[in-house]
């Protein structure tokens, strides 16, 4: 039997959700580690003047969080093997709360490989990122 069924998760199973509250600050430090100097992410007055009337947070910070909830489940397997693909469906704002998360779609024994629907919302319930992940067990 699979490490993903001795662990107890199976089709239709909720992965453990991680939740961020976005600031600033948070989206300031990702640029500095991630080099992406972009003023649509860091100069408020600049980001003002955009059809986003304001800073918005990197997509890949999105991606970073759905991310963890995908090592939380399934640790090296996740860092070895894991891919996603996902649509960005709307920006991420300073002073909101995004929770990414995830449901398992499918477990093709055969393959070793886990299938997931993977998102992230805000703090309304609006899908801001949603998308597959797949990740290789065997």
């Amino acid at each position: 039997m699979a490490d993903f069924l001795l662990k107890g998760i199976g089709v239709g199973d909720e992965l453990r959700q991680v939740i961020k509250e976005i600031d600033q600050e948070m989206i300031n430090r990702y640029a500095r580690a991630s080099g992406d100097d972009n003023p649509l992410h860091t100069d408020p007055e600049f980001a003002q003047k955009t059809k986003f009337g304001g800073t918005i947070a990197q997509g890949m910070l999105s991606l970073a969080f759905i991310s963890q909830v995908m090592t939380d489940c399934f640790q090296e397997a996740w860092i070895d093997s894991g891919e996603m693909e996902v649509a960005f469906l709307a920006p991420i704002r300073p002073g909101e709360t995004i929770k990414a998360g995830g449901q398992v779609l499918a477990w093709d024994e055969v393959k070793g490989q886990v299938t997931c629907e993977v998102y992230c919302e805000n703090q309304n319930g609006d899908k801001i990122v949603a998308g597959r992940a797949v990740v290789i067990l065997s």
